[in-house]
Order: C-alpha cells, then sequence, then structure tokens
C-alpha cells in the first residue's frame, strides 16, 4: 500500500509541476526522445508495416523497458521513487504548455493579427495554417486542445496508475512516435502503421475517460453527453472522436468539417452539428475545461490505484488468515 500512496505523492507533484513549470524550450525529455526515435528512423526507414513494427518496438518498448529498470533499481527507497514519479509525471504531461500556446493563438486572433496566429499554430497541430482564416483557427485550436487533453494529459494519468513510471513512459513513447510517424503521408502510411494501431489502442481508456469527465466538469453536461452519444463515433479517429464532440457539446459550438491537412484536403463529419461555430472567446473556454478535465483525471486515476491496492492487500490478508 506504501506503493500505492507513493504513486499518488507523485503523480500530485509531478501535476502541480506541470502547472507551475511548463516544458522547457529546450532539453525536454521527450524531445530527446523525439530525436533518438528520429535517428532510429533514418536506419530503419523502409516503406514496408514490418520495418516500421520494428521501429515502434524498438523505440516504444526500449525505453519503457529503461523505465522499467530505472523504476526497479529505487522500489526500495520511497522518497527516491515518489521523486522519480514526480519528475516522470512533469515530463510526460503537457497540460500547461497546451493552455499556453492555445492562448498564443487566441491573443494573436484577437487582436486581429492574423499572420502571427498562422505562425504560432503549427506549436499547437499540424493544419495549414495560410488555408484558415480567423474563425477556422478558431476551430482547429478548440480541436486540438479537446483531443490534446486527452492525449497530453488524461491518457498518461490513466497508464501511469495502471503501471507505474514504465506505464507514463510507455504511453507518452507511443504517443509522440504517433505524432512522428503515424499520419497517412506518402512516406509514413506503411511505415507508421503499426505506431498508429498502437496508439489507437493506448489512447482508448484515457480518451473514454477524457469524455465522461468533460461531461461532468463541462457547462452544458447534457450537451456534451448528447454530443458524445450522436457523434463521437463519426470522427475518423477512435479516439479523438468521443473527446472532440463531447467538448463540443459542453462548449455549445459545432465542431468537425472541411479542413486542410499534411498537404491533403479532409472532409471530416461535423460534431455536434446544432451548436454555433466556435468564436475567440471559445479558445479560453476550451482551455479552462481542459483544466478542470485534468485536475479530475489526477483525483480519478489516484483514487483508482489506491483502491485498487488496498482490495489487493485485503484480499491478501484474508489468505493469510485462512
Amino acid at each position: 500500500m506504501r506503493e500505492h500512496a507513493g504513486y499518488a505523492c507523485g503523480a500530485a507533484l509531478g501535476f502541480l509541476g506541470d502547472l507551475i513549470a511548463a516544458d522547457p524550450r529546450r532539453g525536454h525529455p521527450v524531445a530527446a526522445f523525439g530525436r533518438a526515435a528520429a535517428a532510429v528512423e533514418r536506419r530503419l526507414w523502409r516503406d514496408h508495416r514490418g520495418y516500421g513494427t520494428a521501429h515502434t518496438l524498438l523505440c516504444a518498448g526500449g525505453t519503457a523497458a529503461g523505465a522499467a529498470l530505472l523504476a526497479r533499481a529505487v522500489r526500495n527507497a520511497p522518497a527516491a521513487r515518489t521523486a522519480l514519479t514526480a519528475g516522470t509525471v512533469w515530463a510526460v504531461l503537457g497540460g500547461t504548455s497546451l493552455g499556453r500556446e492555445a492562448r498564443a493563438v487566441g491573443g494573436a486572433l484577437a487582436a486581429g493579427d492574423l499572420e502571427v496566429a498562422r505562425e504560432r499554430l503549427p506549436h499547437l497541430c499540424g493544419r495549414d495554417p495560410q488555408a484558415l482564416d480567423g474563425p477556422q483557427m478558431a476551430r482547429a485550436v478548440v480541436e486540438s486542445v479537446a483531443e490534446n487533453t486527452s492525449d497530453a494529459v488524461v491518457g498518461a494519468l490513466v497508464w501511469g496508475a495502471v503501471g507505474g513510471v514504465p506505464g507514463l513512459v510507455a504511453f507518452r513513447a507511443v504517443n509522440t512516435l504517433d505524432a512522428m510517424v503515424g499520419h497517412k503521408s506518402a512516406r509514413y502510411r506503411r511505415f507508421g502503421w503499426a505506431a498508429a494501431r498502437l496508439d489507437d489502442l493506448a489512447g482508448w481508456p484515457g480518451s473514454r475517460l477524457t469524455a465522461a469527465l468533460t461531461v461532468l466538469a463541462g457547462p452544458d453536461r447534457r450537451g456534451a453527453l448528447r454530443a458524445w452519444r450522436a457523434d463521437g463515433r463519426a470522427h475518423p479517429s477512435p479516439n479523438a472522436g468521443p473527446v472532440e464532440a463531447s467538448f463540443a457539446g459542453a462548449l455549445g459550438v459545432r465542431l468537425g468539417g472541411t479542413l486542410a491537412y499534411g498537404g491533403r484536403v479532409e472532409h471530416r463529419p461535423v460534431l455536434n452539428g446544432g451548436g454555433r461555430p466556435p468564436a475567440v472567446d471559445d479558445i479560453e473556454r476550451a482551455v479552462r475545461l481542459s483544466r478542470r478535465v485534468g485536475a479530475l483525471a489526477l483525483a480519478t486515476t489516484v483514487a483508482g490505484r489506491l483502491a485498487a491496492g488496498a482490495l489487493r492487500q485485503r484480499n491478501g490478508n484474508g489468505r493469510k488468515r485462512r
């Protein structure tokens, strides 16, 4: 039980650390992983699923194995174990950076400076900013805040509660690989297949928890639940759909539609079709909702881990008495 309490303390400290000190511009561990994964890709790349699978297993599996060895090394040192958890949670979470980048685009849009907004948008999502006007950029930001609340916060906390430090690291590695090679460009359609499919599996529980907490924390609970049920499966991504739909319903806005991404145009289903088009003010509302969802996710996942630990301890004591 002490191990679970140590995780809870470390997770809370790491979450607080992300709130106080967002991702540094240089020297971030996730960026270092990205550079290493890119170096491995240069050696392994072939237009073939098998080579892409090897790349994913080597990068994500190797990183998770290293985290497991590090966690094992400090398992008998409670203070070090808590510090390792706190540092890892801080490294894998990106909620504060997400809000910072969203607000930067929102501030530029509010000032009427579309060029600055277009310069900042790629820090947040991979869409072609030159193809977007002000309202379309506002929509892109709200959608990105919704999706990344799951990817950059809730999903990591879910896997941390399940697998501790190795779970945190493995989820962030898989999610980073998906962002690097998981898109359907000519280069990565086959090579990135394994990373994309693994990210879909890893993101499934976090996306559903994100949608559920959005219903709980959103300003329009009924709208969030209604949009999730009606439109969550319409999105081409099995995990972005429930999250974006619930955010759309909670905020009373309409998301989805035509977008330009990675040099191609996509026509995505509309989410919460009865809502209004997103405005600049909705960016701040989305960021605040994201923060509430993140805090609830921390409380939920920590409580779940503590409850599971207490249950295992009780069952173990019961077997000993018998």
